[in-house]
This record gives structure tokens, C-alpha cells and sequence, in this order.
């Protein structure tokens, strides 16, 4: 994607249209009033209104796969399997090194800034000190926003959203694109350094699963990298799988967590799973764990800068073992109860702060950059500002860290303290991410912390988390859920210190639980991820208590923060049980025609005026007299395989079958579909006037096995069998004979909610 994005999206929401979305006036949720979708379904990628596409995970079994299949050879079939798991093995190494790249140059550029304001201040240059730290960040925020706005707007955000979409079905502009890598990666690193209240994890997600998307591309004509091995994977189906792997792969390099990456994959990230993926993803998680383990045993020598014992290391809380009483069960009944409140309060305040944002940024990119340097000086302003107006507390006698902490690391800051003091305040705001949230479980000095000073952090890092999520910069949402988190929960057990036999550290884990099982409604993946994260297994119960009760509580009030997020892009996503008043409405209800349906042997000039009046993805192939005595539905035929039908223009004068002759032509790569380079499109063809009185045999292209449902089934069943065989087209027949043998196809369009509720206005949505 180039510096001309929004012209492109804007461009193809008039001229690129979704070519399986049809009829009905869609009005999208963050689209301004003015945008009617009436020709296809638009969504908001970044901060660009773009044209999205549904996938193809159902195999098409049309002649020339079958005879590709049949043709197969064990050679083959093994040269399939091997490769598959070799790119498994090269998503989780590429993987880990990007994870490890991003954590080395955060903590250089982040230790760089620190240790350059902490020399500063020592020498009582408060004001230069100030304008270092927020001059850096500046600079930093304003480098990332510019890769934002101008290269790859899809990588702003947290990119778990667009890959949840995309394995649900949904192919939005550039979300998988090399720009895209990118900028996720140096944008990611750039805004962690420039000290924004956001994590690297829900990047490292997006980044894994465009590692994957590039790595399982099947080769490209374009740089001639077209070895017959990786042709294989010219298919939707495949990729999928790949970038199932690479999202599993980023949480396992984000978290050193390769259990709770396959869990996040299956509870979070995809729409459809089986035995063999979950085998593959365990794999590639394990080859990341390897590499990152490898790769932190040589930065442990010093080899690696500032590096040292910063991100990604385990933060191993302590080693005691937790002994509770019935005062510790109802404390931690009150953090998850609190914890989902505050958890669902916190989506509802991303949410209209995203909608906000939109307006800002859908001006274009200067005002993207222009909102990332007000959110950064005001970021600089708190965390340099706030540890002003707590008073210095004296160093605890018999510590075994420095205390106060000169350098950048260490818990106990200098800041404008005297001698033998430290700011308990600067300690949490003046540091990374990473060391600030060790700082919180640490249970070495029980009141390292003073409450105030707690509850100032918790009120900071809850609202600055809130407003810096949604500008035009990577952003994760588990860090800054993490650090409110933490602080609120070891707020609680400072408080409840006489009565409790919990420490303070264990209390800050299970708010950090409390306040992820709030926002984002995941359970055993999180519980999974904080386990491997602070090595304490002995947690399990309260931790699986915490975060039960949290999710019960927040889903009375709304959705997880990633559904919202998914919904409010505009990105059709299906979820895995039907809407109740679905049940009221049948599927031939809901088809929109006119239905455009083509011959088995069908005039040239009939498929390119179809094709150039409609934009529909997939048409319906009827066989007429004199090749049967009566009309009978073929299967389906895609728009990409007729284009490089008419492209190869294998015509004949008269209506006759040509199958033979084409199978000896063709081969089924030649109809696979094309990865990121540009495809054929319609306007590629290069028709003459006499080839459009000619004819041409679709049934070698056809598939002849589509899935279809009568026109009596409930729309809640065809939704959920829509759903659960990952499908684009799905037909519908009939349910008495006499008539024509198909009603209409019905797509992931005709099942959402806006065009149903647009159809039945009136409808109980309640039943």
C-alpha cells in the first residue's frame, strides 16, 4: 500500500466493488451519513473506508481439480506435507526474531531516553531534563504516525481485530500486506519507546499473521519465485491455516507463552479448527519459544545494549506459595466483580473515543500525525508531571537492589528525591512498560508503593490507555489493561494487608486478570498466558476464579473489546451462533436478485456483459436441451476463473462440449488464485467483436458439488452451516419441483444483521 492509499480505497469503493455482497443499503457504523452502500459491502481498514472481500476456504471440486487430485502422486502428496511443516517452522523462527528485534531496540531507544533524563535531573536540570524526555517521544510518536498515516494505515491499532476477521472469511484492503509488516513492526517499536501507554503484544499478533500470509503466498510470477512446491499453496483454505499459526505465534513471542498462544488462537482468533492444526500450531509456538530462549541466553552476557534482563523475560512474581483463607476468596470475588465492571466501562469509553477519532481521521493523514503529537506531549506531560506532587519516600533498610536506581532500570527512582529517597510515583511513570508491571507484581517489599500513589497510577494508565487506542499508531491493548489492572488489584491487597494472607504481588495479578477477563472476555487462554507469564502454577484457581467471574459480569453489559472493535470497522463477521429472530425467516427469504445464472456451454458475449453489469464474485451454471431434457443446476462458477477463461479464449462457433480439449490445456494452477500481486481483471481481456458470438464450455470450471440448502430452511441454520463450513456462496434450491432449479446464492452479506433488519424492519429482534 503507497503514500496514495486513500485515493486507492476511495477509488475502489466506486470502481472495485465486493464481488459477492449484493442489493440492500448497508449503512456501516463508523461511516459518515453520506456513505449509502448500495453495489457492496465497505468497511474501515486503518482509517481508510476500503472495499472488502469474502475468502474461499470450500474446496471446489471442478473437473480440473479433480483431475489434479486424481493425477497426484505419493512424490507430491509428500512434497505437500513437508513444506507445509517447514513453513510452520519458518513462522515461528521469523516470528521470534521479530519479537526479539522489537524488545531489543524498544528497551535501547526507551534506556537511551531514561538514562539521558535521569543524568539530567541528577545534575538538577529539571526543565532540560523535561524537554529531553518529551523532545524523544516527540520525535518518536511523530516518525510512527507518519509510517501510520501515509504507508499502511491498516497498521494502526491492534491488528487482532482484522486478523479475526480475516479467519472468519474476511479479506480487507492490505491488512496481510508486506507495507503493512512493515510498519506494524518499526511503527510498533517507535510508539513503545516514544513511551505511549500501549503494548507490543497485540502487534506481535498481526505481525506473526503477516509473516505467515507473505511466507504461505505460493510463489510469484512477478519475481518469478514460482517453484512448482509452493504453487500448492495458491488457495484460501491453506493460508488460512498459515495465518492461524502466525497469530498463535505472535502471542507465544509476545508473552514467552507457547500453550497460551495455541489457546488464544483457538478461543480468540479462529473461526474454524481441527485436530491438525492444532498440532501445527503447537509446533511452530514451541520452535518460537526455542529461538527466544537461544536468543535471551546470549543478550544475558551484555552483548545486547540495555537489553539485559528487559522484555520478554518471565516476570517471575515470587516463589511462595499462596495459602488463603475464606477473607482472600471474597477479596478476590470483589476484584473480579470490580474488574468487569471496570473491564465493560472501559470498552464503552474506547468505543466512543474510536468513533471520535474517526471524524479526526478521516480528514486525512496530517491530522492522523497531528493527533498522535497531541496524545504524545500530553503522555510526556503526565508521566513527567504527576511524580511532582507526591512527596519522596526513604530507601527500606536491607534492600538488594540499588536504592534509589540512578540508571534506567531498577524500582526505586532518583527522580528529584534527596539522598537515601525515592518517588514511588516516578518509579511506575518514569519507566518501561515491561519493568513498571514487574515493579506492581513484585511482593519483595510489601509497601514499595503507597496507596495514593496506586490509585493516581491506576486513574492515569485507565484514561490514558483509553485515548491513545485509536490513534494512527501500533497499538496493543493487553499492556495498558495490564498496568491498570495490576495497580487496582495490588491497591486492593494493600488495603486488605492485615486481613489477607495473599501478598501484594499475587493481589496485582489477579486485578491484572480481573481486568483482562473484563475487557476482553477470554478465559482459559488468558489464564493460560498470565500462568506462563509469571511462572506461578500454584495461582491456578484464584486465577481461574478471577477471571470467570469477571466475564460474567462484563457480558451483562457489552461484548469484548475486539467484537466491538470488529463491528464498529464495518467488517461483516459471523458469529458462531445465529441471531434468535433469524429463526423467524427462512433463506429464500432473504435472496436478492435478479439472479444471473449462465449455461453449461454459454455465449462469450453473454459472461462479459454479466461481468461487466454486475460485480457478483460467483454465478450459477444451469445445463439446458439439447444437453439434458430439462434445466438442471450444474454448480457454480467463479468470476476469477471465467476471466482467465475468456483471457485463454478456447472458443468454439457452435454450442458443443470442449472438456477434453480444455483439460489437456489447462492445468488447476492455472485458475489459482493469485496471491498479493495483482490478478486479471475484467479489463485485462482483450475481446474482439467476434469473439463475442462465439461460445465457450464452463462445465471444466464449474464446480459441480456446491453446498445448497432449500428454500424452506430456517435463516439461523443456513447462517450457522454458512459459518461453520467457511463458505462464500451458498445456494439455494427449490423446495418444489416445476420450477427453476435454483432460487438464488445466498452470501455473508445476506446474513447480516443490517441487511435483514433493512429487509424486516419490523421484525421481533427479541425472539
Amino acid at each position: 500500500m503507497d503514500a496514495n492509499v486513500d485515493i486507492e480505497c476511495e477509488r475502489g469503493n466506486m470502481e472495485r466493488n465486493e464481488s459477492d455482497e449484493r442489493g440492500g443499503m448497508i449503512r456501516q457504523p463508523l461511516l459518515s451519513k453520506n456513505r449509502v452502500n448500495t453495489s457492496s459491502q465497505i468497511a474501515i481498514v486503518g482509517s481508510n473506508v476500503c472495499p472488502i472481500e469474502s475468502l474461499d476456504y470450500e474446496i471446489l471440486e471442478n473437473d480440473l481439480f479433480k483431475q489434479d487430485w486424481r493425477s497426484r502422486k505419493k512424490v507430491q502428496i509428500l512434497q505437500y506435507v513437508t513444506l507445509k511443516w517447514t513453513l510452520a517452522l519458518l513462522i515461528g523462527v521469523s516470528t521470534g526474531l521479530v519479537a526479539f528485534f522489537n524488545n531489543l531496540a524498544v528497551e535501547n531507544i526507551a534506556g537511551f531516553k531514561f538514562l539521558l533524563t535521569s543524568q539530567l535531573m541528577l545534575q538538577h536540570k529539571y526543565y532540560h531534563a523535561f524537554l529531553a524526555f518529551a523532545g524523544i517521544n516527540l520525535v518518536l510518536a511523530t516518525c510512527a504516525g507518519v509510517l501510520c498515516a501515509y504507508i499502511a494505515p491498516a497498521a494502526a491499532g491492534s491488528g487482532i481485530p482484522e486478523v479475526k476477521a480475516y479467519l472468519n472469511g474476511i479479506d480487507a484492503h492490505s491488512i496481510l500486506a508486506p507495507s503493512t509488516l512493515f510498519v506494524k513492526i518499526f511503527g510498533s517499536i517507535l510508539g513503545v519507546a516514544a513511551g505511549f501507554v500501549v503494548g507490543k503484544e497485540g502487534p506481535m499478533v498481526h505481525t506473526g499473521a503477516c509473516i505467515a500470509n507473505l511466507l504461505g503466498q505460493g510463489g510469484s510470477r512477478k519475481y518469478h519465485l514460482t517453484w512448482k512446491w509452493l504453487r500448492y499453496f495458491k488457495n484460501d483454505r491453506d493460508r488460512r491455516d498459515l495465518i492461524t499459526c502466525g497469530a498463535a505465534a505472535g502471542v507465544a513471542a509476545a508473552f514467552r507463552a507457547p500453550v497460551g498462544g495455541v489457546l488464544f488462537a483457538l478461543e480468540e482468533a479462529a473461526s474454524w479448527w481441527r485436530s491438525a492444526l492444532l498440532w501445527r500450531t503447537f509446533f511452530t509456538t514451541a520452535v518460537v519459544a526455542v529461538v527466544l530462549r537461544s536468543l535471551i541466553e546470549f543478550c544475558r552476557s551484555g552483548r545486547c545494549g540495555l537489553f539485559g534482563e528487559g522484555g520478554l523475560i518471565m516476570f517471575d512474581i515470587n516463589s511462595s506459595i499462596p495459602d488463603y483463607n475464606m477473607v482472600d476468596l471474597l477479596a478476590v470475588a470483589l476484584i473480579g466483580v470490580v474488574g468487569g465492571i471496570l473491564g465493560s466501562l472501559y470498552n464503552y469509553l474506547v468505543d466512543k473515543v474510536l468513533r471520535t477519532y474517526s471524524i479526526i481521521n478521516e480528514k486525512g493523514p496530517p491530522f492522523r500525525v497531528f493527533l498522535v503529537v497531541i496524545i504524545s506531549l500530553l503522555t510526556s506531560c503526565c508521566a513527567y508531571g504527576i511524580p511532582w506532587l507526591t512527596n519522596c519516600i526513604p530507601c527500606p533498610i536491607g534492600l538488594e537492589v540499588e536504592c534509589p536506581a540512578v540508571g534506567r532500570s531498577g524500582s526505586y527512582k532518583y527522580f528529584q528525591c534527596p539522598p537515601g529517597h525515592y518517588n514511588d510515583l516516578a518509579s511506575l511513570l518514569l519507566n518501561t512498560n515491561d519493568d513498571a508491571i514487574r515493579s506492581l507484581f513484585s511482593s519483595l517489599n510489601a509497601n514499595e508503593f503507597r496507596i495514593t500513589t496506586l490509585l493516581v497510577f491506576f486513574i492515569s494508565m485507565y484514561f490514558l490507555g483509553i485515548i491513545t487506542y485509536g490513534i494512527a499508531i501500533p497499538s496493543g491493548l493487553f499492556i495498558p489493561v495490564i498496568l491498570a489492572g495490576a495497580s487496582y488489584g495490588r491497591l486492593v491487597g494493600s488495603l486488605l494487608v492485615t486481613f489477607s494472607n495473599l501478598n501484594v504481588g499475587l493481589f496485582a495479578l489477579l486485578g491484572s486478570a480481573s481486568f483482562l477477563g473484563g475487557t476482553m472476555r477470554m478465559t482459559v487462554s488468558l489464564c493460560v498466558i498470565l500462568l506462563e507469564l509469571t511462572n506461578n502454577l500454584l495461582m491456578l484457581p484464584l486465577m481461574m476464579l478471577v477471571l470467570l467471574i469477571s466475564k460474567s459480569v462484563a457480558d451483562n453489559f457489552n461484548k469484548g473489546v475486539y467484537d466491538q472493535i470488529v463491528k464498529m470497522k464495518g467488517l461483516p463477521f459471523l458469529e458462531p451462533h445465529a441471531e434468535p429472530y433469524l429463526r423467524q425467516l427462512v433463506a429464500g427469504d432473504v435472496v436478492s436478485g435478479p439472479l444471473i445464472s449462465f449455461s453449461g456451454v454459454e455465449k462469450v458475449g453473454n459472461i462479459v456483459h454479466s461481468l461487466r453489469l454486475t460485480s457478483h464474485n460467483g454465478f450459477p451454471v444451469i445445463d439446458e436441451p439439447p444437453f439434458l431434457e430439462a434445466p438442471e443446476l450444474c454448480g457454480v462458477v467463479l468470476r476469477s476463473h471465467l476471466i482467465v477463461l475468456l483471457k485463454g479464449k478456447m472458443f468454439t462457433k457452435d454450442r458443443r462440449l470442449t472438456g477434453t480439449e480444455m483439460l489437456q490445456r489447462y492445468h488447476a494452477f492455472d485458475f489459482a488464485k493469485a496471491g498479493l500481486g495483482r490478478g486479471l481483471k475484467l479489463e485485462d481481456l482483450d475481446m474482439k467483436p467476434e469473439d463475442m458470438d462465439m461460445y465457450v464450455d464452463l462445465h471444466p470450471i464449474t464446480n459441480t458439488s456446491p453446498y445448497t440448502v432449500v428454500e424452506s430452511m430456517s435463516l439461523a441454520k443456513a447462517a450457522v452451516a454458512f459459518r461453520q463450513l467457511g463458505l462464500r456462496h451458498l445456494c439455494v434450491v427449490p423446495k418444489t419441483p416445476g420450477r427453476p432449479p435454483i432460487v438464488g446464492i445466498l452470501t455473508r452479506h445476506d446474513f447480516m444483521p443490517d441487511h435483514v433488519l433493512g429487509l424486516y424492519p419490523g421484525i421481533d429482534k427479541q425472539k
